[in-house]
């Protein structure tokens, strides 16, 4: 089975002009087999990242070193670039010195290639995200039907490509790809002091996903300092494995301000940590499966898409709250979630009375507009 990523045509427009092309996202989403389909039939050279020899040479070199490696190609395609330490010098040489060469460079961790490229790369680089397959991806491959008819399973298995593509050994596959993939890009940053630390906070997050989180009872539960806590999950959104939703506040002073809540960039990769693969029908976190799959497919949907929105969820002191709010040119969209058609909503009185805002219900039976 193979998808076709919406991404392929935003990076073929971009191809033809003269910026350095970022393609970040986490291992194993398949970023170098989109990259390789995009270069299909154009004269490209290839370099890995993870290559000691290709780490070597591109660490420090001169201009003359870059063209004698380049030689007449149009095309180079430097995969896992962050490995290497002054790729973002490297990258700039490429950029001005050989202006009819057209790079595009990949990586797994979103805080050392774009950290590495931000100075250096400044006003010469676009940046794309690729995450697990979308919703949209996956029903245009697998059909209407059949999409809706997995919908249960890809809530509990999520979207990576090889798991979607080998259902007789996804469990043990998924298994692999959290305990050793996530990880080598989480350790590979090199700041973890303490790995079972990290493990236990994954899980710790993995139970309260979709939940808001208190940095000081995570503290308190792991017994390390706050600190600690705050960076290593710094270190996990940097990995593609979580990513935070910032509270909406404006004008109630029962608002809740600071707290953040947690979602994971893929449902299997959650269940995997808490060891649940239960079908979803025995399951009693339906709810916290839905909200993740909404929230990770609406993030994919924006970025594919272009869409920028300023992202939140907003609560009161006193347990009025709303699952997420999005705010795009100074208009305010809020929703709510449930998996059940039939549940009941009402929109809380402390929001209707001082924000204007359009108010939307998303189920089972109307997500894909959400998503689409």
């Amino acid at each position: 089975m193979k998808f076709n990523r919406i991404h392929f045509q935003n990076l073929s427009d971009q191809l033809q002009n003269r910026k350095v092309i970022l393609l970040i996202g986490p291992r194993q989403v398949g970023k170098t087999t989109l990259i390789y389909d995009l270069l299909a039939g154009k004269n490209y050279l290839f370099l890995d990242g993870d290559d000691p020899t290709t780490r070597r040479l591109l660490d420090t070199p001169n201009t003359m070193q870059i063209k004698s490696i380049v030689g007449d190609y149009k095309y180079v395609f430097i995969d896992e670039a962050q490995r290497i330490e002054n790729i973002g010098i490297t990258a700039k040489i490429i950029h001005d010195q050989m202006p009819e060469v057209h790079l595009i460079l990949s990586g797994s961790s979103s805080f050392e290639l774009s950290g590495l490229t931000q100075e250096p790369l400044t006003g010469r680089k676009v940046t794309f995200h690729l995450y697990p397959i979308s919703w949209k991806e996956f029903e245009q491959t697998t059909g209407y039907v059949a999409a809706e008819q997995d919908l249960p399973n890809r809530l509990v298995y999520g979207f990576y490509p090889e798991i979607i593509t080998n259902i007789s050994d996804q469990e043990t596959l998924l298994y692999e790809l959290t305990e050793s993939y996530l990880y080598k890009d989480v350790l590979a940053l090199g700041v973890i002091k303490k790995q079972d630390v990290i493990y236990r906070l994954l899980q710790l997050l993995a139970f309260q996903m979709g939940s808001e989180v208190s940095y000081n009872e995570l503290s308190r539960s792991l017994q390390v300092d706050v600190k600690t806590v705050i960076s290593y999950i710094d270190l996990l959104e940097q990995a593609y494995v979580i990513y935070r939703l910032g509270t909406f506040s404006r004008n109630l002073r029962k608002e809740i301000k600071m707290n953040k809540k947690i979602y994971f960039y893929d449902n299997g990769v959650r269940n995997a940590l808490i060891k649940n693969l239960q079908p979803l029908a025995l399951r009693n976190d339906i709810g916290a499966l839905w909200e993740n799959f909404l929230m990770a497919e609406r993030l994919k949907y924006l970025e594919y898409s272009g869409t920028k929105v300023n992202s939140y969820f907003w609560r009161t002191k006193n347990q009025q709250e709303l699952d997420y709010l999005e705010e795009k040119n100074g208009k305010l969209n809020a929703y709510e979630f449930k998996w059940n058609p039939n549940a009941k909503f009402s929109i809380p009185s402390a929001f209707e009375e001082t924000y204007s805002s359009e108010y939307k219900l998303i189920h089972r039976e109307n997500f894909r507009e959400f998503i689409l």
